[in-house]
């Protein structure tokens, strides 16, 4: 699979979102195991969750134990992946999302998820959202102090503007290696911080980039143009629509969600689809206005 950088790492073009396996509507275990299992097989090397990736109140970092288990009981070399997990997000188990963005409270939940995840220290830790009752370098801050404490290696931001991306460069005096915001065919008004962290040499992590766990099975249908590309092709309209993301700067590094192993798989096949100038244009005209 192609590389791309990740601060001081390279990893697989192609990582793997977990949130589908933990949350409503989640698989069996077993199932989802195979298919964390199936995606390292395909050499996958970054595997995204979060603290907050659960169903029910009182199973807080439920994804992240699964991908843990999933590491250990995979036979192969799993030194080289990096699992990034996030805090600063909560869900209290009714279907709503809060925020925390607390630097005591962000300490706390970083050591939380690397105790679930069983390691010294965390491979990318991002804030998952910010917090508008706290000053964003205050929450920042404390990932400063999380990688002069070891207990995460990289830090990364989530859902953050071009000011905010800046911002966080700075407090973390250049430490900043990632950036995790939503960018997918239906959703392109993130495609200035993707600019943005092309331009500072910062992975870019689309979240949804099929269009979310609804949206990805009907891109072909809700986006024409893609399901035109995948035809010339004889690919599924989800390798093209990944394959395009990876076209657009070097930085980017899509985190499909997925379920099954076949789901994983035929995305990770999208890091070998080469696109033409054609191709490109057709989905480029295609695109909503941001």
């Amino acid at each position: 699979m192609q590389q791309r950088p990740l601060g001081d790492l390279r990893v697989g073009a192609i990582g793997l979102g977990g949130m589908p396996m933990s949350i409503e509507g989640r698989p069996e275990e077993s199932r989802s195991v195979s298919t964390i299992h199936a995606a390292l097989d395909a050499g996958v090397t970054l595997i995204d969750t979060a603290d907050a990736y659960h169903r029910d109140a009182g199973e807080v970092g439920h994804n992240e134990e699964l991908i843990a288990g999933a590491l250990r009981s995979w036979p192969g070399d799993a030194s080289a992946v990096v699992v990034a997990t996030k805090g600063g997000h909560l869900r209290p188990g009714d279907g709503s999302w809060t925020r925390n963005g607390d630097p005591a409270y962000l300490k706390q939940a970083a050591k939380a998820s690397a105790h679930r995840l069983g390691v010294e220290a965390i491979g990318l830790y991002q804030f998952h959202r910010p917090d508008p009752a706290v000053p964003y370098a205050e929450s920042v801050g404390a990932l400063a102090e999380l990688l002069d404490e070891g207990v995460i290696a990289r830090a990364g931001i989530s859902n953050a503007s071009v000011t905010q991306i800046d911002e966080a460069y700075q407090v973390l005096g250049g430490r900043l290696v990632s950036v995790q915001n939503q960018f997918s065919p239906a959703f392109v008004s993130s495609r200035v911080e993707l600019d943005h962290c092309a331009s500072l040499g910062i992975a870019f992590l689309p979240w949804s980039p099929l269009g979310g766990i609804r949206g990805a099975a009907d891109l072909g249908s809700t986006h024409a143009a893609f399901g035109e590309v995948a035809s010339r092709h004889g690919v599924s309209p989800q390798q093209v629509a990944l394959a395009w993301e990876l076209s657009l700067a070097p930085v980017v590094i899509p985190i499909p969600g997925a379920s099954r192993p076949a789901s994983i798989e035929d995305s990770v096949r999208a890091a070998a689809l080469e696109l033409t100038a054609d191709d490109l244009a057709t989905l480029e005209a295609s695109l909503p206005t941001p």
